[in-house]
């Protein structure tokens, strides 16, 4: 009995775990009575930051997805950040050529804890609230940590996530899936043109020029990454995306149509059936004084539909009845 009593409890405490986890469902989103989907923005998907300082280069990576958690894509090379994170960054400084890695590190930034502890804190806002020329979602989420590189000191860490309406755009141009990393990894350890056993600058090459990792193009685009107001650290990110409009319809459109018109058939069907009656009841109380059941037009017909069903059925079940029995003479 202690068993199961500890059992029950430790089940118990996981509730609140869960309640979290759901806190945030990207195809059911709601704010000022307009309702959003940006499911098709699911999945993993990576961009990334560069700094260049002095001959060293600071590359961060980060890796989301805002529908579910990293599972594991949440491990980037030897770096962990946790399965259960929603958004990850992985801090790496790297030599100028990006033969080496210096150092590096991995930080969540969303998403709950080990074990699904924790809480993401979701709070949604639409942009119009702040600028009306702007039309979209402004995503908060947090859960993170980020330990700072000087102190050592662990900081709260979150997101800001500004879905951008665009028409135009789908929201997955430019993007790098999780199952495309080695296009990241190409363009960290630099594509020079050469094969990778260039002697330097010796051959009279010219290098490519830095490249923080922006790209015009593509639909997320990453903002900033740094403390806050409060003393967390943000990433900001804009993402911009057909999802994040407030008219659209797309993929919806067809199903709320369809499931419209036999709404309608329906609706239609029962107010016929309710002027028919009531109009049938109409005509016998005033032409014959009927009374009771007589109001009703047909209704012998409707007292005996119960009977005729129950007659049909019989001859229903003796129709299967009497197909095993031989017909003709019975032996004597």
């Amino acid at each position: 009995m202690r068993i199961l009593s500890s059992a029950f409890i430790s089940a118990a405490s996981l509730l609140p775990n869960l309640a979290s986890a759901v806190t945030f469902d990207c195809s059911q989103i709601n704010a000022d009575g307009y309702k959003y989907n940006l499911k098709p923005l699911g999945g993993v998907h990576e961009i990334f930051h560069a700094e260049q300082v002095g001959d060293l280069i600071v590359n961060t990576t980060y890796v989301l997805n805002i529908c579910n958690v990293l599972g594991s894509a949440a491990n980037f090379e030897e770096y962990k950040c946790g399965t259960s994170r929603r958004i990850c960054g992985f801090n790496r400084t790297l030599t100028a050529d990006h033969t080496s890695v210096q150092s590096g590190f991995a930080f969540p930034i969303a998403g709950l804890e080990h074990m699904g502890q924790g809480a993401i804190d979701t709070k949604v806002t639409r942009l119009k609230n702040e600028d009306s020329d702007r039309e979209g979602l402004r995503v908060k989420l947090s859960g993170g940590k980020y330990e700072e590189p000087d102190t050592k000191k662990k900081k709260n860490a979150g997101a800001v996530i500004e879905f951008e309406c665009d028409p135009g755009r789908s929201g997955l141009e430019g993007l790098v899936e999780e199952d495309s990393k080695r296009l990241l990894r190409a363009r960290e350890e630099g594509e020079d043109g050469g094969d990778g056993n260039n002697e330097g600058d010796g051959n009279g090459e010219e290098k490519e020029p830095f490249s923080d990792g922006s790209d015009p193009d593509r639909s997320l685009q990453f903002k900033s990454f740094g403390k806050a107001d409060d003393d967390s650290y943000v990433l900001s990110l804009n993402w911009k995306t057909r999802y994040a409009c407030d008219h659209y319809t797309e993929g919806r459109g067809s199903s709320s149509n369809h499931w419209g018109f036999f709404t309608w058939l329906i609706i239609i069907f029962f107010l016929c059936a309710a002027a028919y009656l009531i109009f049938g009841s109409w005509l016998n109380y005033n032409r014959y004084g009927a009374r009771g059941w007589d109001l009703l037009p047909h209704g012998d017909t409707l007292r005996d539909v119960p009977y005729l069903f129950q007659d049909w059925l019989r001859r229903v079940v003796n129709t299967f009845q009497g197909t095993g029995s031989r017909g003709g003479y019975s032996a004597v």
